[in-house]
């Protein structure tokens, strides 16, 4: 079994049911045709040089990833876990896309965690 966690670059003044409306799109495999949002890059590369979704450590025993690689597009990075997911991949996810300014879909109940409000 596993669970899916989605990072999206949003505006950030989109409301979550827009970020429910994008992930859609993208089930559809409507994408648009834009350059990555570097906080999508940013993301991904972060993640993936502490958990590689390409070549023998994805698939190895101990591999955070249910089926890699993740699905990288330019407004989004989605991630299929396994369900013994050690807490730390999960916290790391979490640190990111706070950190990134990038919304965070669960895709088990359409919850969507926005980016922090940053106070100046």
């Amino acid at each position: 079994m596993s669970f899916d966690l989605v990072v999206w670059a949003m505006d950030k003044t989109d409301l979550p049911d827009a970020v429910r409306a994008a992930n859609a799109r993208c089930a559809r495999g409507e994408h648009p045709q834009r350059p990555a949002d570097p906080r999508v890059v940013a993301f991904y590369d972060a993640l993936t040089s502490d958990y590689p979704d390409r070549g023998p450590r994805a698939s190895a025993p101990g591999s955070p990833w249910a089926h890699p690689p993740l699905h990288a597009a330019a407004d989004h990075i989605q991630m299929r876990l396994d369900e013994n997911c050690p807490d730390e991949v999960l916290e790391a996810i979490e640190r990111l896309a706070a950190e990134l300014n990038l919304d965070l879909l669960d895709l088990q109940d359409g919850t969507v965690y926005p980016p922090p409000v940053r106070s100046r």
